[in-house]
């Protein structure tokens, strides 16, 4: 791979998965969930901008629409819609925005680099960036002194591989197939998971307002990823298998 793509890639993992990962947490710590993800999910309406204004994509109804059904269904899937279930903090939410900008560029950067290299190689390239990154702002020495418990270790090695490494290799695996729009239009089942897994597994009740939040979003993926009869856009780098 030429010296330039690598430095875009790793620029990818710092800003992109490192960032994003990093400024939802802590949008989390500052305000709560619901708070943190309607403010992230707000990324497809920023990338179809992007997109649009540098004439890579149109402003088709088709995506403004799904776009739209996307932020409608997660802000009811997540209460805020009759419910309290915001937590305003100026520094929680300023941390969700660049959570959001972080996420809308690895889709966009991910997907122009997924077009040209195999995803295995990108992987590799953002989440050794990313690691390189976080070495440098958080040492091993300093970690090693929180003393953490062989239980608190097997935790974050399953999470490493269960919530990180294994849903990025597969988010990679869209990307590379799927444009950012749709991409991140669908991405947005993310918050429609947690709800409904939590019904199943811990008897959480979901209210009528967070199933029709459900079908929004679900309705939004099947619209993005109509075909747009009235696009004439065309690719001209096909993905690599």
């Amino acid at each position: 791979m030429p010296g330039p793509d690598i430095g875009r890639i790793f620029l990818l993992g710092i800003f992109g998965v490192a960032a994003s990962n990093f400024f939802y947490y802590f949008a989390i710590q500052r305000t709560n969930v619901a708070t943190a993800i309607i403010v992230q999910y707000t990324a497809p309406v920023w990338v179809l901008l992007y997109m649009v204004m540098r004439g890579q994509q149109r402003a088709t109804p088709q995506r403004i629409g799904a776009v739209l059904l996307a932020l409608a269904g997660i802000a009811l899937v997540i209460g805020i819609i009759g419910s309290s279930g915001l937590r305003m903090d100026s520094w929680g939410v300023a941390a969700a925005m660049v959570a959001a900008f972080s996420f809308s560029f690895y889709n966009v950067g991910g997907h122009s680099i997924l077009a040209r290299y195999d995803r295995w190689l990108v992987l590799l390239y953002t989440t050794l960036s990313a690691g390189i990154f976080w070495q440098l702002i958080n040492p091993p020495w300093k970690i090693m002194a929180a003393h953490f418990s062989t239980t608190q270790w097997l935790f974050l090695f399953v999470f490493s591989l269960v919530s990180v490494l294994g849903p990025f290799s597969l988010y990679f695996a869209g990307l590379q197939h799927l444009e950012p729009t749709r991409a991140v239009v669908v991405s947005c089942l993310e918050p429609v998971f947690s709800i409904v897994i939590a019904a199943i597994v811990l008897g959480e009740i979901m209210r009528p307002l967070q199933s029709l939040g459900v079908v929004l979003v679900l309705a939004a993926t099947l619209v993005v990823q109509m075909p747009d009869r009235s696009s004439r856009e065309v690719v001209t780098v096909e993905p690599i298998e």
